[in-house]
């Protein structure tokens, strides 16, 4: 079988976590990666096998040998490289959120309908085994009607000021993972949103204009509930833990730990922390999620992360920012009506 031809376009935390993945894959050859600091990027590109480092991402999507493409550079670069590789006619991963703008997110959606090729995005905790086990035996109804969904998401320490500030704020930065979440195992549309949220970490966090602490509450089309509860700093670790309640029954996850040992003793019960930091929490769901693309890839199937998901992640995260200035609930309808008003 002749391996997939990839290109990766960014070469910063994620492309090269995604590219040191790929090469350890059989049936896929990364054969270029392109970076606005190619010189940066030669020797680590070089130790993996990868053998091109180019500094204009044009020159990967013209390649007519590749067949797909990762898009893992800055947020405000992903519409364009979309829709040049759209009209190139290659398959696409875009890591999230596609854009700062959902109309612009619109216009690299349709960008990649009319070329016909696949858009995947980069939600990977839909591919964590265990929040994977909860969707299936949601859907396998073992607890009947779903009523409401509860997702904990707290990282065990804030960004820096310098990342805040290029990062789209909060909600888009990082409760769009949960936004997604929620839908995923709800298996309904969000519609109304209501926010609550301040700066209880680090004031350099607000002096930037954004928030370190949330509480968000959902409803969704099928009439269940939702709560999100968001933190910037777990001191204890990343706390990532889910919970679907039912007419029947209840099913959660925990969080990952580094081993599942017990100490009793007569000072209490210890174990260790959870998992420290992302990369290490969802490693397998990397894996996994570069697979089940390249399965889409290899076999022209459906991706299994589309980007009408990721636009409706954007679009909770825009109600969510819009009720939080204005301290009320917000419908993903009046969101999606606007132009653009909210985006930056």
């Amino acid at each position: 079988m002749r391996p997939v031809q990839i290109g990766i376009i960014g070469a910063g935390r994620i492309g090269r976590l995604h590219a040191e993945n790929l090469v350890r894959t059989a049936g896929v050859n990364v054969r270029a990666v392109s970076d606005l600091y190619p010189d940066a990027a030669r020797e680590w590109a070089s130790s993996i096998g990868i053998p091109k480092v180019l500094s204009d991402y044009r020159e990967v999507v013209a390649d007519p040998e590749l067949e797909a493409v990762l898009i893992c550079s800055p947020t405000d670069t992903h519409v364009d490289v979309i829709t040049a590789a759209a009209r190139a006619g290659k398959a696409i991963f875009c890591e999230k959120p596609v854009s700062f703008d959902f109309n612009r997110t619109k216009q690299a959606i349709a960008a990649a309908e009319q070329a016909g090729v696949p858009l995947q995005i980069g939600f990977n905790r839909r591919f964590d085994p265990n929040f994977r086990r909860v969707k299936e035996w949601v859907e396998a109804g073992k607890i009947g009607k779903v009523h409401s969904v509860k997702i904990t998401s707290r990282d065990p320490s804030p960004p820096s000021p310098e990342y805040v500030r290029s990062s789209g704020g909060m909600f888009v930065d990082m409760t769009i993972h949960d936004f997604d979440m929620a839908r995923y195992l709800s298996g309904s549309e969000i519609t109304e949103v209501y926010a609550a949220g301040g700066v209880l970490i680090d004031p350099a966090i607000g002096e930037m204009g954004d928030i370190d602490t949330a509480m968000i509450s959902l409803k969704f089309a099928n009439g269940a509930f939702g709560m999100i509860d968001n933190s910037r700093k777990a001191s204890y670790g990343y706390d990532q833990r889910v919970e679907v309640f039912g007419m029947d029954g209840c099913i959660t996850a925990d969080n990952d730990y580094p081993s599942n040992a017990q100490l009793f003793d007569d000072k209490g019960v210890h174990r260790e922390k959870p998992k420290y930091f992302f990369l290490e929490r969802y490693s397998a769901s990397y894996v996994q999620e570069m697979r089940e693309f390249m399965a889409a890839v290899r076999g022209g199937g459906t991706v299994p992360v589309s980007g009408y998901d990721g636009l409706q992640a954007e679009l909770a995260a825009y109600a969510a920012r819009l009720s939080l200035k204005e301290g009320r609930p917000v419908k993903l309808q009046e969101i999606s009506a606007m132009e653009g008003e909210l985006a930056g």
